[in-house]
């Protein structure tokens, strides 16, 4: 393996760890850099979780130590979704992938809508939602939330987050906390499949995991430290951008395709 490699896997790693743990959709840019290093989409998708399980260890920790994670809800939420995972990553159909592009997309601007516009809603929480048990429809949307990750888990913080903070009634700074905790709860299962069926370059995966944790562990401290308004716009920027890539404004694997084929080369 080239030094390069190894520093465009740290990197990215790095910001993708950021990205999750504040927001989410930075496997946008592991899986292209993962296919651009030439593995199979398939075997990206499996490599890519070793740096997602590992990123959540130390999200989960950081938020813990501050003492900003509810362990209750967040381990309720996690049953539905580690089942449906198992059944997502298990399930072999044809994705439409542009398609799941286009409705990533809608989702991601209609929740930029909520943030921007109905802050009191989405951003600071309903302490009357979080004091009252957790609506068994809540549970059903939180397993076919977990098959949605047990296919491709791309961009699948958007979805934790709406449910957690419009479900639960938790702020965003809270609800990263509980999001980050749900999807190590999941990420063994899925790895496990993928393991299963060879679909794991552990070499790349460990390395681009060393920068998902530091990413990890950094956003975990300024959620707490700057509190919801930033964690606000991190997700607005975030947004925007990812948006863009999913309706075809821009081509991410496109603009890196010189850089890594230099790396390749």
């Amino acid at each position: 393996m080239f030094t390069s490699e190894v520093v465009v896997l740290i990197v990215s790693g790095l910001l993708v760890g950021f990205i999750n743990t504040l927001a989410g959709g930075g496997s946008v840019i592991s899986l292209s850099i993962l296919i651009m290093l030439g593995l199979p989409a398939t075997v990206a998708n499996g490599t890519n979780r070793v740096a997602i399980a590992l990123q959540n260890v130390v999200a989960v920790s950081s938020f813990k130590q501050q003492k900003v994670l509810e362990w209750k809800k967040a381990l309720y939420l996690s049953v539905p979704t580690i089942l449906g995972s198992m059944v997502g990553a298990w399930i072999a159909v044809d994705i439409n992938e542009e398609a799941m592009q286009r409705a990533i997309g809608v989702i991601m601007l209609v929740m930029l809508v909520i943030i921007l516009f109905k802050p009191q809603r989405y951003i600071y929480g309903n302490a009357k939602v979080q004091e009252k048990p957790i609506k068994w429809y809540v549970y059903v949307i939180f397993f076919f939330i977990g098959i949605y990750a047990g296919f491709i888990h791309m961009g699948v913080g958007y979805f934790l987050l709406a449910g957690i903070v419009l479900g639960a009634g938790y702020d965003l700074v809270k609800s990263n906390a509980i999001k980050v905790l749900i999807i190590l709860a999941y990420a063994p299962f899925t790895l496990a499949i993928f393991f299963f069926n060879q679909q794991i370059n552990w070499k790349y995966g460990l390395i681009l995991a060393a920068g998902n944790m530091v990413g990890a562990f950094i956003a975990s401290r300024m959620a707490v430290k700057k509190g919801v308004a930033f964690v606000r716009w991190v997700i607005v920027i975030v947004v925007l951008i990812t948006s863009a890539q999913m309706f075809g404004l821009y081509d991410f694997r496109a603009l890196l395709m010189p850089y890594l084929a230099h790396v390749n080369g």
